[in-house]
């Protein structure tokens, strides 16, 4: 069962799709169907957090990605599903792995998806599985108007120590930017994404001013919480506190929005953010709804966030990271707690 005639796709989405009972907290669900390419041979890359790197030491059975299963079905079957989920997908998502094969497969579900789903679709890339960025093209051809690329870590260091020659992966920095930057030139502004994780040991310092970077070549920054997968590397690594990542989400919507920027912001001696460099209404403004600290990824045709991966970041009883809906007034009430917490980096609990 291996891709262009099958794919594997998130558990939210099976559920949704009615593969599985839809058991969704808060009355909350998914916007967008999230697939990957799938082959027999696990990804060549090995990155430290994955759960798909090749070294992960797991049972094939019980595999997972991002903590769940994410089954395999014919794209047929998808496909026919998917007409029948009433509009509430709103986007449909095709991910690489790094495989030789990856790229064109990608790209002949892309055009199916678009010559039948009647849904926008994005690309997720894996720059090492295609070197050359001005393929790109193709993808953009296939019917995908966005695309994005999954950089991850804030810094070089970081990358390359988790995604480079500290795990013997074969991933490089700077190809990642270039793909990054081309897939600017070819969607246009706007229509580029990076996925980056808050807690693989940067600074919020770091962090946003790489989220000023992306933005600067036009990309919008889709912020994930770093999570700790089970039989990888970075299993006991703890998740970022409360603190660090509000400060992070809410600094990230200003720059995406172009409210703010990196170089107004002001930073303590720890590299956390002290000042965001914008005037008080702006700030308040922001934080009152709760945008900010909802689930950043690709829109809909209605402009609202369609990949919206329902407590994809999230421990059982543990406050919400990314929220998959608003947040009540009680939500936003501990957001504003949790924005002003400068404890230390910690595992999630405060």
């Amino acid at each position: 069962m291996e891709s262009p005639e099958y794919v594997q796709i998130s558990m939210a989405a099976a559920k949704t799709l009615g593969y599985f009972a839809n058991t969704f907290r808060r009355n909350s669900y998914l916007r967008g169907l999230n697939m990957l390419v799938t082959y027999d041979q696990p990804c060549a890359a090995c990155c430290a957090y994955c759960g798909l790197n090749r070294a992960r030491e797991v049972e094939d059975l019980e595999r997972t990605f991002i903590r769940v299963p994410w089954p395999t079905y014919a794209v047929d079957d998808v496909l026919e599903a998917l007409k029948n989920d009433g509009g509430q997908l709103r986007r449909v998502c095709v991910g690489m792995i790094t495989h030789p094969r990856a790229f064109d497969d990608m790209n002949a579900i892309i055009h199916r998806f678009h010559a039948e789903a009647g849904r926008p679709v994005s690309a997720l890339i894996s720059p090492t599985a295609i070197r050359d960025p001005r393929r790109l093209v193709e993808t953009r051809e296939a019917g995908a108007d966005m695309a994005a690329v999954a950089i991850d870590a804030a810094t070089p260091e970081l990358f390359d120590l988790y995604r480079g020659q500290g795990v013997r992966g074969p991933h490089h920095w700077e190809l990642f930017w270039k793909t990054l930057e081309e897939i600017g030139r070819i969607f246009g502004r706007g229509r580029a994404g990076v996925h980056l994780v808050a807690g693989l040991g940067e600074t919020e310092r770091q962090m946003i001013a790489t989220i000023q970077r992306a933005h600067d070549l036009g990309a919008e920054t889709h912020l994930f919480s770093f999570f700790p997968e089970a039989g990888t590397a970075l299993e006991s690594h703890p998740q970022p506190s409360y603190g660090h990542y509000r400060r992070v989400q809410l600094a990230c919507y200003l720059v995406n929005k172009s409210l703010g920027r990196y170089e107004q912001m002001a930073f303590d001696d720890q590299g956390c953010v002290v000042g965001f460099g914008v005037g008080d209404a702006a700030l308040e403004e922001s934080i009152q709804f709760g945008e900010p600290f909802m689930t950043s990824g690709c829109p809909g045709e209605d402009g609202r966030v369609a990949c919206n991966r329902p407590f994809g970041n999230e421990k059982a009883g543990r406050p919400m990271r990314n929220y998959a809906f608003e947040p009540e007034i009680e939500d936003v009430a501990l957001i504003r707690y949790q924005l002003n917490d400068y404890t230390g980096f910690g595992d999630g609990k405060r």
